[in-house]
């Protein structure tokens, strides 16, 4: 029997800001049908990582719903805004679960962050229950997880851009307009974020 149940694809993230990598990639899920939507998981700050060009909670959550009001398919989350701090993707995975028990969820993330993966909390009863669809970085040597059958690679468009160098072009005055959907930037530029 096939299952009813609806499968959302988890875009976990400090989004600051979300750009069209990231917009890219959701949709690269949708189109080829692996989730029928992509949330984006806006991270809270970590009382562990002060930095300080990281914007607060609500306009980096703000700056996701901008991205993404065109496209139905496409959701933000702040679920771990109300979660105990640090957030724990699998505290937060229970929670969606408790409050959503009719969809499955799967995880997005980068070549990258799987390098890492087993250092998270629980993350063998995260991957022995969860589809993880990893889309690649350049240079990185992704472990012995990446062998795990849930782990899924995608050939999703690599846009060579990160939040990072998005800042940064902006403190130093470049033009970001190509990297950004034109609200995110609107808001960006009103509020003078980055400067």
């Amino acid at each position: 029997m096939v299952s009813s149940k609806q499968n959302i694809g988890l875009y976990f993230g400090s989004f600051n800001p979300i750009h069209n990598g990231h917009i890219a990639i959701a949709n690269y899920l949708l189109e080829t049908g692996k989730v029928d939507e992509v949330w984006f998981v806006v991270s809270p700050q970590s009382p562990f990582k002060q930095e300080n060009s990281l914007l607060d909670d609500d306009h980096r959550y703000e700056m996701v719903l901008l991205a993404i009001e065109n496209n139905k398919r496409l959701r933000a989350c702040n679920i771990e805004f109300s979660l105990p701090k640090p957030s724990y993707t699998i505290n937060t995975l229970k929670e969606l679960h408790k409050k959503y028990p009719t969809k499955n969820f799967a995880l997005i993330m980068g070549a990258d962050n799987l390098e890492s993966f087993h250092k998270w909390k629980n993350f063998e009863e995260i991957i022995d229950n969860h589809c993880i669809y990893v889309y690649p970085r350049s240079n990185v040597d992704e472990g012995n997880v990446s062998k795990h059958p849930s782990v899924c690679r995608i050939d999703a468009p690599l846009l060579d851009i990160s939040s990072t160098t998005i800042r940064e072009f902006i403190r130093s005055g470049k033009d970001v307009g190509q990297f950004l959907q034109v609200e995110v930037l609107k808001y960006i530029n009103n509020n003078g974020f980055y400067k």
